[in-house]
């Protein structure tokens, strides 16, 4: 929890109110992104994004499934956060597993869309080997390793990043297995199909601060905030996921202003984050 005057308070909502905020930023711009992809080596894929002061890594991991009864069509994303004790004070015991928890089911909720599977911003088909039978499992795990707010849309574009970084060995299916049998695979060590994130979403909250929406949220904006709405938005200008927390219902009409400014800004986020991947990925090359 982020401890402030009352003389500190009104300086930083008058600032918001007044289009200018404590580190210099207009209310609808974000804070510098880097990005560096391969970390974790033993990972299929990984990056760190660092949005400011904040600071997260995201890796991902493949493994050969089933598919699940009620979506043969469709392989499985599961989303993991953690949230390192070291990276701010609140996080030291059952206060960093619970926010871990609530950055989960929100990474979830905004990237996989529903429980069938509609509006994901992940191509779930894409991962099907042999439909009702063999598929791709991605575990995408999540650590909070510096926090200054805004971490869900920073988890959003380092999971974005990991993505773009990761190779799915290409799979050779064995002919000749019956309907009933489930079919040999040879997995190769050396052929990896890139992951195609033209469809992945990054995420973009607009925090209220006053009378005013303002993204990328500092920890001292984030306690000053009365509500906060995250709309996970695609390259195509698709809305594949919503949530708030905090604050009363919303009317519709603040719903669509709010949808409208998250397509604007999410395009300049998403041609920011492409550029800073490419570099990362020609830095990992050379």
């Amino acid at each position: 929890m982020v401890g402030l005057s009352l003389e500190e308070k009104h300086f930083i909502q008058g600032g918001i109110a007044q289009d200018l905020r404590c580190d210099g930023r207009k209310r609808l711009t974000y804070r510098p992104i880097s990005v560096e992809t391969g970390v974790i080596p033993q990972a299929n894929g990984s990056a760190r994004v660092r949005m400011g002061a904040t600071d997260v890594i995201a890796s991902v991991k493949a493994e050969l499934g089933k598919p699940s009864l009620l979506q043969p069509d469709k392989g499985q994303v599961s989303i993991y956060i953690d949230c390192s004790s070291t990276a701010e004070p609140a996080f030291e015991g059952r206060g960093g597993d619970d926010l871990a928890a609530e950055l989960s089911i929100a990474l979830q909720r905004c990237l996989l869309g529903g429980k069938s599977g509609a509006g994901a911003g992940i191509d779930l088909s894409s991962l099907i080997v042999v439909e009702g039978k063999i598929c791709w499992d991605l575990y995408i795990d999540g650590l909070v390793v510096s926090s200054d707010g805004n971490l869900l849309d920073s988890l959003s574009t380092a999971i974005k990043a990991a993505l773009s970084n990761t190779g799915i060995p290409r799979v050779q299916v064995a002919a000749g297995a019956s309907n009933d049998e489930q079919p040999e695979v040879d997995i190769s060590d050396e052929e990896f199909l890139q992951f195609d994130t033209s469809g992945v979403p990054v995420i973009v909250t607009l925090t209220k601060v006053g009378r005013h929406y303002i993204v990328d949220a500092t920890s001292e904006e984030e306690s000053q905030m009365s509500s906060a709405v995250s709309i996970s938005v695609n390259r195509q200008g698709h809305i594949c996921g919503i949530t708030k927390r905090g604050g009363a219902g919303m009317d519709p009409s603040i719903i669509r202003d709010i949808i409208s400014v998250a397509k604007h800004v999410s395009e300049q986020v998403i041609n920011k984050l492409d550029s800073e991947i490419a570099s990362a990925e020609a830095e990992e090359e050379s």
